[in-house]
């Protein structure tokens, strides 16, 4: 049973310095150094990243699949897995990953970002990464992240959610524990799935008044779900559709997105996250087991934007969340805009705590599937962040463990 201090929000038990830099000023989740803890356990974590490191590539299937193997390796040695248990979660994911292949040319400092945006390049830019690690920071990765992320006009921090979020995740992953592997892998995912997403952070002329009434992230998806002109705009649901409705209706995403304010940085970001275990939880009508895959990705870079905002210099952390809202609108009208019912998840029984939803996730029929895992640790520590008396997102992750199925893709 968690203690009366747990449903105390972390947020509310720090007092947040009074800046005139318009921020999100949230506490860090502990980190977990890996690198140098002398425990089994996390010795353990550190040796199979670095296996996934070295033997497979972080683009694969036509370099179109995301290397997910530090996701579900970090959140279920979070989640409390055991040695074992974190070998079987390797050698489950490592049956499907692939080596790595040389690219097309070296990647050298004078023409790095000539070839953002091009996955065959992922050797290259890991290796050019690598070598900044090595040559010019000592071995300390958080220089090499702040170097080649916050740089110049049109920074890469503006750009990391091409590749449905990947970048964002992983990156955050490194952060979590602390792993200069990981954090190598996420700048070259950053860079090999560079996109055209960039544009609307780097050029403020994109940032202006929206014609719809500003309100909470939830009442502006309900809005969006009844707006008549993307109907039948696509005969299927899926992320390939994203990038068209981009062409054909940018004008209707910016509305959206420009009607959310932030007026309130830290209520704002809370109110995000919480439409965020909205749209994979009460999209989903009871007995359907109907989780969509694309959607559940609103959440997992929701949650990784939960873990970077307090690393990240200030002057980047609203856009950043402005991103993720860009993101999950594009998304959620690529999906074909499911109703979203809170009354979906239900009350719980009073009964059922976390330990319960942890041992499904890291013990049930779904414990290697790394979506599934992420899920609920996302809930978890939005429940950490915020406060749950109400117990909201522990009825939500119920709910999720004991009705998922698996994924639906359209």
């Amino acid at each position: 049973m968690s203690s009366i201090f747990s449903y105390v929000p972390i947020v509310n038990r720090f007092v947040p310095d009074n800046s005139e830099t318009r921020t999100i000023d949230i506490p860090s989740v502990e980190i977990h150094n890996v690198e140098t803890a002398p425990e089994k356990r996390p010795r353990t974590l550190k040796h199979l990243l670095r296996a996934n490191h070295v033997n497979h590539s972080i683009l694969y299937h036509d370099l179109e699949f995301h290397n997910h193997m530090p996701h579900i390796l970090a959140t279920a040695y979070l989640l409390g897995a055991d040695v074992q248990q974190l070998h079987t979660i390797y050698d489950v994911e490592a049956q499907t990953l692939e080596p790595w292949h040389p690219s097309p040319a070296e990647i050298v400092e004078d023409d790095w970002k000539d070839f953002l945006g091009d996955p065959r390049y992922q050797r290259a830019y890991v290796d050019f990464f690598e070598d900044a690690l090595a040559l010019k920071h000592n071995y300390q990765w958080k220089g090499v992240v702040e170097e080649y992320l916050y740089d110049g006009k049109r920074p890469l921090v503006n750009c990391l959610f091409g590749g449905l979020g990947h970048p964002i995740i992983h990156l955050a992953y490194a952060f979590e524990v602390d792993s200069r592997e990981v954090a190598m892998e996420a700048l070259g995912m950053t860079a090999t799935q560079y996109n055209f997403l960039h544009k609307y952070i780097d050029d403020p002329s994109y940032s202006k008044p929206s014609s719809i009434k500003s309100s909470s992230p939830l009442e502006l998806l309900r809005k969006l779900a009844d707006d008549n002109r993307l109907d039948g705009l696509f005969k299927e649901s899926g992320a390939e559709n994203i990038e068209p409705l981009f062409q054909k209706h940018e004008d209707i995403v910016l509305e959206y997105w420009n009607a959310w304010h932030l007026n309130d940085p830290v209520k704002d970001f809370e109110l995000s996250q919480e439409v965020a275990v909205d749209v994979v939880i009460a999209s989903v009508p009871r007995g359907t087991h109907s989780y969509n895959f694309y959607m559940c990705h609103i959440l997992t870079t929701s949650h990784a934007v939960r873990i970077l905002l307090p690393f990240i210099p200030p002057q980047f952390r609203i856009n950043l969340v402005r991103q993720w809202w860009l993101f999950a609108i594009a998304v959620y009208i690529a999906v074909l805009r499911p109703k979203i019912d809170t009354d979906y998840i239900g009350p719980g029984d009073g009964q059922t705590q976390w330990d319960y939803v942890e041992r499904k996730a890291l013990s049930g029929p779904h414990a290697t599937d790394a979506h599934y895992v992420k899920v609920i640790r996302a809930i978890k520590e939005a429940a950490r962040t915020w406060g749950d008396v109400h117990e909201r997102y522990l009825n939500a992750a119920v709910r999720f463990t004991d009705d998922f199925q698996g994924w639906v893709f359209s």
